[in-house]
């Protein structure tokens, strides 16, 4: 999986800057409970974006899943932020995967 590099939002506003879509492995970035994904797919098919549920021992009554969000071809999303309880790695970050990765680019933001 790359990591993605996170992109701090500022008041005066920010150019964000994108990666293309990492197949097969898909990507990582840092999650401070702030983070968003901000998702382009420039192909000619819509495309599934999950990020996974790390929710490995959630309280009684209570279920975590995989959040599935769908981008429309030729269109863009901004996805999250993310529970740091519920989908964080150990290692703090959010673990993102695609359905298909042609012209499909990323950004990480957070506040």
């Amino acid at each position: 999986m790359a990591q993605l590099s996170i992109q701090q939002m500022s008041i005066a506003g920010i150019v964000p800057s994108y990666a293309a879509a990492t197949i097969d492995t898909g990507d990582l970035a840092a999650n401070n409970g702030k983070t968003f994904l901000h998702v382009k797919n420039g192909g000619a098919s819509p495309i599934n974006v999950t990020v996974a549920s790390n929710y490995n021992n959630p309280p009684a009554g209570t279920a975590q899943e995989d959040i599935v969000v769908a981008v429309a071809n030729g269109s863009e999303k901004m996805i999250g932020p993310f529970n740091m309880q519920g989908y964080n790695t150990v290692d703090g970050n959010i673990e993102i995967t695609y359905s298909a990765v042609i012209s499909v680019t990323i950004a990480a933001i957070s506040t």
